[in-house]
């Protein structure tokens, strides 16, 4: 099954691998194996270097991830240094992990492999209908089949080695409980909110003031026209592919040869059987009585044919079908025992077999009717054989044009003359920004793409940008017409802007101050406190209560109840509380299943934690080099 494919395609390697393992961001085992030389470390594990060329290719692979499960995500939110830092770790993570399974070795045989990839949900998609592997969506993305079945085992290692650790943790119900009682401890509060809306209409921003905010450079940075650029490109991909594909009449005939059974409904029948059940660790002499008793039945049913549903009805032992007179309705290869299916199998319709031992007894069959194993004609299925076939050579055939287009791309001076040569639409959009063409989707979407749109050599030179890889069998490469850099916007564009912001502001501070002043007199003359029916807080119940509310609330001192509490809920306003009793976990709502099964998750986790920790130290996985803007301290393991 998981046979050699192809050896030479440079093109989206592993790109399959990484959305069947979203937990790896990294390369896999070719990528373990290749520690070394390419670019100065940036971490080490086991004395192997991990490069900074390594770190870029896991990064940029994992904000395309991101970006294919949340198509509208903000690129710069990807591209920050705590972004990268988590990157960097996880590549420790798995490298440590690998050498922890290279030195337990963990190797799963190919029987595992098999059962893995068959039963799978996640490799549903990847599986022919007989259970074997669909080469061609494999060879598509440029991943042979080795390397697949090689990445599957390698996935298979590294739940081993910390796969136990979950199995083991064991959780008791009152410890459970005491555990989780601080995370799930309950407050009664009274809460009054100040929101900043409330006091909207009560302040007024001036021109003096809005002009001031303007020329305030702090606040440049929201006042800005993104910077953007006009580009054209051009996609290389499968359905630009196919256009010019034309399928011979020769290859749908070898096709559909080759792929008979495919277009063959399974051979189907119905049987209606009689039972006599026996136990097959029954004694001989019971047995033999069994069968003596099903005979009998035959005979009666060879003198008198039509009388076998009444008498299954009435002698059958089989209590699913004896009600039906025997009618087991229709059923395939593989569905029932062996002996009973082959009896099954060897009936023309209409006749009685002899009497069929198997495990549960002796049966005896009459064959009602036949469906299937018959193959749909070549014609029925021609549609069907051509877009199969077409989607095949365009596979191929790109494979091929990606070299050539890549190379041509570099070599022009401009895009036109590769969309003529490869037929393919030059498009152009306007007022592209970093973070992509607003909903925009395809080409303009990928974050490889505009970070080399808007590369300084891009932006100056305004050639060809390199072909860029999106995945999924695409290849793009642009070029940019025009260049407008950030600018801050004119005062008449951002008037309405700015003042709403200082309302908003204004508000807030309103909110703030009044109920400060309030907390300041209530706890002056708790007896004056105009406060809302008391509720009962906890992080399993917020009440639709802020989050920095509930934090608040939970972390507040209960040595002296009734307590009193300021909140700063930012642009939300301002809370006063006034906490009046405290309750241990709810466990009717926590539930006391749930909470040794949280607990258990937890404590497990906390001891995956640890064992990672020491499989780290054991193999002297550490950060050389933080990612640019990342706190030194960060660098270190």
């Amino acid at each position: 099954m998981f046979e050699f494919v192809r050896r030479h395609n440079r093109l989206l390697q592993l790109a399959l691998v990484l959305l069947i393992f979203p937990s790896f961001v990294v390369f896999g085992i070719q990528g373990y194996q290749r520690f070394a030389g390419e670019g100065h470390a940036v971490a080490e594990v086991a004395g192997r270097d991990i490069s900074q060329q390594e770190l870029d290719n896991a990064h940029r692979q994992q904000v395309e991830r991101m970006q294919q499960q949340m198509p509208g995500i903000d690129i710069k939110l990807l591209d920050t240094p705590a972004m990268k830092q988590r990157v960097l770790e996880d590549l420790v993570r798995e490298r440590v992990l690998l050498e922890a399974a290279r030195k337990m070795h963990l190797a799963p045989s190919d029987e595992q492999l098999m059962r893995v990839f068959q039963s799978d949900p996640q490799f549903a998609g990847l599986r022919n209908t007989d259970g074997t592997v669909r080469r061609e969506l494999l060879e598509a993305r440029g991943v042979s089949s080795e390397q697949f079945a090689q990445q599957i085992k390698q996935d298979l290692a590294l739940r081993q080695v910390m796969g136990g650790l979950g199995a083991s943790t064991v959780a008791v119900s009152q410890p459970a409980l005491t555990a989780l009682n601080a995370l799930y401890q309950q407050r009664d509060v009274r809460v009054a909110r100040f929101d900043p809306k409330d006091y909207k209409s009560k302040v007024d921003v001036s021109d003096a003031e809005v002009q001031a905010y303007y020329d305030d450079a702090q606040n440049a940075a929201r006042l800005q026209a993104p910077e953007s650029v006009d580009v054209e490109y051009v996609v290389l991909d499968l359905a630009a592919v196919k256009k010019s594909i034309t399928v011979p009449e020769q290859d749908l005939q070898e096709h559909y040869k080759a792929n008979l059974a495919r277009y063959t409904q399974p051979e189907e029948r119905r049987v209606r059987h009689i039972l006599i059940a026996v136990d097959k660790q029954a004694s001989a002499q019971d047995r033999t009585r069994a069968q003596g008793q099903a005979e009998e039945i035959l005979a009666t049913l060879k003198k008198s044919r039509g009388t076998f549903a009444e008498i299954a009805k009435k002698q059958s032992q089989d209590p699913g079908s004896a009600a039906q007179g025997g009618d087991l309705d229709w059923f395939g290869r593989g569905a029932m025992t062996k002996p009973f299916e082959d009896a099954a199998f060897a009936l023309k319709k209409g006749e009685l077999s002899a009497v069929v031992p198997s495990d549960f007894g002796f049966h005896i069959l009459e064959l009602l009717d036949t469906r299937g194993g018959t193959a749909r004609s070549f014609e029925s299925v021609r549609t069907e054989l051509e877009q199969e076939v077409r989607q095949q050579l365009a596979q191929k055939r790109y494979v091929e044009l990606a070299e050539q287009f890549t190379d041509a791309v570099d070599q022009e001076d401009g895009l036109k003359a590769v969309a003529d040569k490869f037929k393919l639409e030059l498009r152009q959009a306007h007022k592209l920004t970093r973070a992509g063409a607003g909903d925009a989707k395809g080409a303009l979407a990928n974050a490889k793409l505009l970070e080399t749109i808007f590369r300084s050599d891009s932006l100056q030179k305004k050639r060809n940008t390199a072909a860029v890889e999106l995945g999924g069998s695409q290849l793009a490469a642009a070029r940019v017409l025009s260049h407008a850099p950030a600018r801050k916007l004119p005062l008449t564009d951002v008037k309405d802007q700015v003042r709403k912001l200082l309302i908003d502001g204004k508000a807030a501070e309103a909110a703030r101050k009044d109920g400060q002043g309030q907390l300041t007199r209530w706890q002056a003359q708790p007896g004056d406190a105009a406060l809302p029916l008391a509720l009962t807080l906890s992080r399993a119940k917020p009440q639709d209560q802020p989050r920095e509310l509930i934090d608040a609330v939970l972390r507040a001192k209960t040595d002296r109840l009734p307590a009193w509490l300021g909140i700063d809920l930012g642009a939300q306003g301002f809370a006063v509380v006034r906490l009046d009793k405290v309750s241990g976990a709810d466990v009717a709502a926590l539930g006391e299943d749930r909470a040794r099964e949280q607990y258990a998750q937890l404590w497990a986790q906390a001891e995956g934690e640890a064992y990672y920790v020491a499989l780290r130290d054991r193999f002297k996985g550490k950060i050389l080099k933080a990612p640019p803007g990342e706190p030194a301290s960060a660098a270190t393991q």
